[in-house]
This record gives structure tokens, sequence and C-alpha cells, in this order.
């Protein structure tokens, strides 16, 4: 398995999320031909991972095996990215169906540990859920990347760890998804309370902010040798009331902060090392 150098940053694209409509973001990567396109790009530009959510032909969120399965083809096929779907989908698919997006046979999944109120919504994630999902992802050998909304997600995973044991790969890597209205605060305090309450198995953890929280959970992140997940998914400004032209222009953005503090973007196979895929 390849070494990674201590200085690499994995750098994660989460190019469409199940929340913006089409119709208010023309740009928003929703058809398969437009998600390969920005995969390529955000490929180029230094991302190692992509996080994925599919549309229907009328761009509506969908779980749809089939389209689920031709996405991870293609991808791969067009790609080195390291695929990873969301189990999440949106707010409003079933659980049964959450847990059949494994059977796409993605590299990795996202895994998020436990019910967090989302805007006027209800992000519903039961602990009997987060425990099936997590061991159908040790059974698929699916990396999962945990996702973490709060401090009692942060305690969660000591207690799935305990109970069930290491991931498939042997590594633990979480994302610290802040600035959700209903979750914990995107800024450097509460990024700092959260890395610290990690369990000591976790091997890699990146920070995403949602919103205005974007560059300061970005920064807070660097500054503690943390990784980013950058895109449209979570973010559709690139400065003030100056919309996003495209997920490549927040990986380039990324990347850019990243120099500053002296971190290279990782390589698809460096990420695959760092998060114990064959």
């Amino acid at each position: 398995m390849t070494a990674v150098p201590a200085d690499r940053i994995l750098i994660t694209v989460a190019p469409t999320g199940a929340e913006t409509a089409k119709a208010d973001c023309p740009q928003l990567p929703t058809t398969l031909e437009e998600l390969v396109a920005t995969a390529q790009e955000c490929q180029a530009a230094g991302a190692a991972m992509i996080h994925v959510h599919i549309r229907d032909d009328d761009h509506r969120p969908t779980l749809d095996l089939g389209r689920l399965t031709a996405t991870v083809e293609a991808l791969h096929e067009a790609t080195d990215l390291v695929v990873q779907l969301s189990t999440g989908g949106s707010v409003h698919d079933p659980l049964e169906d959450r847990l059949k997006v494994l059977d796409a046979k993605p590299d990795s999944c996202s895994l998020t540990m436990g019910t967090t109120n989302f805007g006027d919504d209800v992000f519903s994630n039961p602990w009997p859920f987060v425990c099936e999902l997590y061991q159908l992802s040790q059974e698929r050998e699916v990396v999962p990347e945990f996702e973490l909304f709060d401090l009692g997600q942060v305690h969660a995973l000591r207690r799935l760890i305990d109970r069930y044991g290491l991931p498939y790969g042997g590594r633990v890597h979480c994302d610290l998804v802040m600035g959700v209205p209903g979750g914990m605060d995107g800024t450097a305090d509460s990024l700092v309370a959260a890395v610290a309450s990690m369990p000591p198995e976790v091997t890699s953890w990146s920070a995403t902010g949602i919103g205005r929280s974007t560059l300061a959970v970005a920064l807070a992140a660097l500054s503690k040798g943390g990784h980013l997940r950058v895109g449209m998914e979570d973010v559709l400004t690139i400065s003030r009331g100056l919309p996003v032209e495209s997920n490549a222009q927040l990986v380039e953005r990324a990347v850019a902060l990243a120099a500053l503090a002296q971190r290279t973007p990782a390589t698809p196979a460096e990420a695959r090392a760092m998060l114990g895929l064959a």
C-alpha cells in the first residue's frame, strides 16, 4: 500500500447534494454526464475523493439503485477518484432505501452517527439503523466516512467502535459537518472541541463548513492538521454575493488555502492508502 507523506491533504468534493434545485442553480451537476465532467475537472484541480448524490430525469434527488450503480461505474471509468456514495440521500428517503445504496458497490459511503435537526426538517439516523449500516459496510468491504454533526455524534462513534470493531480497511475517517442549522456551529471553537473528543482510533478527519461558515471551518481545519471537504452541496457562493461557477473553483480555492499551510493535495492513490482501501 502506498506510503502517504505527512504533508498530504485529502480534498473531497461534494458536487451536488440533495437540497438545491437545478432551476435555482443551473451550474449544479445533476445529470450523469455533468457529474462525470465535474469529477474529471475536480480531480485535475486536486480532489482525490467525490461524495455523490444523484438526481432523476427531473433533477430531483433519488436513490434508484440502477442509477447509483451506473454512476459508480462511470466515475470509476472516467476518473481515479475514490467514489463515496451518500447513504443519507435526502431527508425524506426511507431507511431501507438508504441501506441498499451499498449494493451499488462504491469505494466508500457516508455514515451519519445520529439524528439531526436539519433546518426545518429532521435527518433521521436512529441508532439501530446506524449499527445495521455499519455492519453492512464491514460485510460489503466499503469504507465508511463517519459524518459528525454534533458532539453527541462524536461520542456515538466511540460507542459504535467499541461494539463492532474497526471499519473495513482498519482506518477510521470522519468528516465534521459544521454550520447546519440544528448541528454544531461552523466555528473554530466547535471544531477544536469536536477534534478533542474524537476516539483515539480515528486516523484521519476532514471538515465541512456549510454556507457562510465555509472559510472559517476550512482555516480552522488546516490549523489543526485536518482535511477538507468542499463543493456545491455545501456552499453556492465563492465570496459574498458572488455565485460559484463550478465545483472545480471550490477545489482550486481549497488547494490554494492548503498551500498556505504547506500542505499538498493527496493523489487518489494516496487517498486510498489513507482510507485503508485496497
